[in-house]
């Protein structure tokens, strides 16, 4: 919540995917949800079941309000603490979703869909699609949707945007009527990944240039919290991984080469200006053998001066074995502690540190 007074998380203590908000002074939990049906399947979670279920990938937290939005089956839905689950709106057959956002003023949600036979196909022992996706929506020409919803009235605006498999989508905390999204494990992703709708048009925002390229890999775009630029990160097609920041209209790009040796993959989340928590990236000898990061650190940057203080908070222990394993580490509102979510005891489980 935007008074960090409770924390909503997902569980599968009663054997399926639900909701659940802790409140973090008494420590007294309640459950939102009443799912029975498994988990839904959807961007990350391919194994799942078409149509049915919770959909993990799915859940929006309107701090402001104190209203979740998820999807259920088919149905999109919101609750709040203490209150009954709404249906507000079902999205089409026919369609696979993906991460959504509601937007600051808690008046849009965007759920993203693609076309279901973008999903269909034989999956990996690790749960991941046995086909390049991307391939299959530029040479069959299948579309994704940015399916925006009214909050109060279930009203749909679509939004079809051809030959694209979009899975991440943030309105501005600024302007409503701005979303940011990207085209998923695209071939060229170092220029097709990140894109902003405006309303009326589609923009690309990171083209080729001077010390970028299309084989640059680039990813989990954000906005800041006031809405005044872009964050994201990735790795130079010949160089170092680096974060990178960029005005609205993708002009003033600013792109700063990490450490060499800051080579373990992980996620970046914005706190105040100019700071950054990330579950990857940074190592030391002791670290555990496997891709993803071992640390929850803090990054300040100096995006004029092109400098960077790194901070190592915490190992998080974590294997990284699923999705629901990577830490993902958020920033409460305070700017006090950052969350993230390990395995380290055996089971998943919720943590934080402090981050001043």
């Amino acid at each position: 919540m935007e008074d960090d007074s409770q924390l909503v998380f997902i569980s599968d203590r009663t054997g399926h995917p639900n909701l659940f908000a802790l409140d973090l002074a008494s420590g007294r939990e309640v459950q939102l949800t009443a799912n029975e049906a498994g988990y839904l399947k959807s961007y990350v979670y391919f194994d799942g079941s078409p149509y049915q279920g919770f959909g993990k990938a799915s859940v929006s937290l309107h701090a402001a309000s104190g209203t979740v939005y998820y999807i259920e089956g088919r149905d999109i839905r919101k609750v709040v603490i203490g209150g009954k689950p709404q249906t507000i709106a079902q999205y089409p057959e026919g369609q696979m979703t993906a991460f959504t956002h509601v937007s600051s003023d808690g008046k849009r949600l965007c759920v993203p869909t693609v076309d279901a036979r973008a999903l269909e196909g034989a999956l990996k022992p690790n749960g991941l699609p046995d086909y390049n996706i991307d391939d299959r929506v530029q040479a069959e020409g299948l579309s994704s949707y940015l399916r925006i919803y009214d909050t109060e009235t279930g009203e749909e605006r679509t939004e079809r945007v051809e030959n694209c498999w979009i899975t991440h989508v943030h309105f501005s905390p600024a302007n409503s009527a701005w979303l940011l999204y990207n085209h998923e494990w695209p071939s060229d992703c170092g220029i097709r990944r990140m894109w902003l709708f405006d309303g009326s048009r589609h923009l690309r925002l990171r083209q080729e240039g001077p010390g970028r390229s299309r084989k640059d890999w680039t990813c989990h775009e954000m906005w800041e919290r006031d809405g005044r630029a872009i964050i994201y990160h990735g790795k130079w097609a010949e160089g170092p991984g680096y974060i990178g920041r960029m005005a609205p209209d993708g002009t003033n790009i600013v792109e700063i080469a990490l450490p060499t040796d800051c080579n373990r993959y992980g996620h970046f989340t914005v706190g105040a200006p100019g700071v950054l928590v990330t579950d990857g990236y940074y190592n030391e000898p002791g670290d555990q053998e496997h891709e993803g990061g071992d640390w929850i650190s803090r990054v300040d940057v100096d995006w004029d001066g092109q400098a960077i203080r790194w901070t190592p908070l915490c190992r998080n222990h974590s294997s990284w074995k699923s999705q629901d394993e990577h830490p993902h580490p958020i920033i409460d509102h305070a700017m006090r502690y950052a969350y993230f979510t390990s395995d380290l005891e055996g089971k998943r489980a919720i943590y934080r540190v402090a981050i001043a």
